[in-house]
């Protein structure tokens, strides 16, 4: 099983960039799928990307498409997001979760997350 630990959140100006790494333990890292999510205040969590278990294929949203891109280091049991061009409306807390093997859209299919880590995006 995995356990997911998300970090590089923080205060950031519109217009700037974060990276936010997902860190996993547990054997059987390699065997899942990694989803970014985010919950703005006051709305439902939505999905941001994904990334197979094999690191070959991703899907992003389209609210952040271009802007946003998905990576991991299986060697590293990481998982990345690299944020850019930053905007208001990207304030959320961003969590990472897993799935077995492939990837998802859905909230309710992924079955592991992590804590998350604020994201707060300044004009």
């Amino acid at each position: 099983q995995a356990l997911l630990v998300e970090s590089g959140g923080g205060l950031v100006q519109a217009g700037g960039s974060l990276r936010l790494s997902c860190a996993a333990s547990g054997r059987t890292f390699n065997t899942y799928a990694v989803g970014w999510f985010r919950q703005a205040a006051g709305k439902e969590r939505e999905f941001v990307a994904a990334i197979n278990w094999r690191g070959d294929s991703t899907t992003i949203a389209d609210s952040v498409k271009g802007r946003f891109t998905i990576s991991r280091d299986n060697a590293e049991n990481t998982a990345y997001l690299q944020m850019n061009s930053l905007a208001p409306e990207d304030t959320a807390v961003y969590y990472c979760a897993a799935r077995r093997i492939t990837i998802a859209k859905n909230t309710r299919d992924y079955e592991y997350w992590g804590q998350g880590t604020q994201v707060t995006v300044s004009r």
